[in-house]
């Protein structure tokens, strides 16, 4: 028979709903709020069933054993490392594995921007579970909004664990989907920030991963958001920015050190990306 809780050292805080209501009309929590949070070790038999959906979605960041949900799409499996999100309004079922039973720290989010959240992660009924990279700051942003739950109910409480709560849905969002994350992307995303003033061609970073430059340009695309090119760009408009706002270098140095060695070409690069050139970007009152 599964429970839904009362498990030995579990901390649990729902909002009372007339509270939620309230909290959706104001300024910051209307964009987010959390309405019931928790956590529960080793939960031996825990498990929910909801045959028509709930308002909220349900986060839930497992740290130890398995688990499992259903969607009306079918069945997942969830282990430590990971979390499962069930988008608001759709029917579900999750629960804890019978012989291995897992530790989960949980909330429920419900807002306006929810479903832009849901929409960025690629979270869906049929794509609910996501591998985390950092799985202690996950845990860390729900414990604070735990805490902040646990303060009280006031609107300055609730409006900090709605702070929490965004930064866990964009954390959620930036891991994106089991298997679309690729580590060597990663890799030549980096190498791309340490090489500086090189330029590095799209054909020897494709080589390197082993990839054909079409395949590794797509793949990069989308895990990045920018062309290659555009990404190295914004990386060396990064620098110049800062080596502008620090030092006293004349324009031509600062573009000879961020890889650009015409000047000329560099100042209408930056004013593209910027919409100033170097000089008035420079003489711009800033902080």
């Amino acid at each position: 028979m599964s429970i839904p809780d009362g498990f030995p050292g579990q901390r649990m805080l729902v909002l009372p709903r007339p509270l939620v209501r309230d909290a959706l009309q104001r300024p910051g929590t209307a964009h987010l709020v959390v309405t019931d949070c928790g956590y529960f070790p080793e939960a031996q038999s825990h498990g929910r069933s909801r045959s028509t959906g709930i308002p909220q979605a349900v986060v839930i960041v497992c740290t130890k054993g398995k688990g499992w949900a259903t969607t009306e799409d079918g069945r997942v499996d969830v282990s430590a490392g990971q979390a499962v999100v069930l988008p608001p309004g759709h029917p579900h079922a999750y629960g804890a594995d019978p012989d291995d039973p897992w530790t989960v720290w949980w909330l429920h989010v419900q807002g306006r921007d929810l479903p832009e959240f849901l929409t960025a992660a690629g979270i869906t009924t049929r794509s609910p579970v996501r591998s985390l990279s950092d799985v202690y700051r996950a845990v860390a942003l729900v414990q604070e909004a735990l805490v902040w739950m646990e303060r009280d109910a006031s609107p300055a409480s609730l409006l900090g664990a709605a702070g929490a709560a965004w930064h866990l849905m964009a954390l959620l969002a930036t891991d994106r989907a089991p298997g679309t994350r690729h580590d060597t992307l990663d890799r030549a995303a980096a190498y791309i920030r340490e090489s500086g003033d090189e330029t590095v061609s799209v054909a020897a970073l494709a080589g390197m991963a082993r990839l054909s430059p079409s395949h590794f340009s797509a793949l990069f695309k989308e895990q990045f958001g920018f062309p290659v090119r555009q990404y190295q760009t914004q990386v060396r408009m990064a620098r110049a920015r800062e080596l502008l706002d620090t030092t006293d270098e004349p324009i031509a140095s600062v573009a000879a050190t961020v890889g650009y060695p015409d000047s000329f070409y560099f100042a209408r690069q930056f004013k593209r990306v910027h919409g100033v050139s170097p000089l008035r970007y420079r003489r711009q009152r800033k902080g």
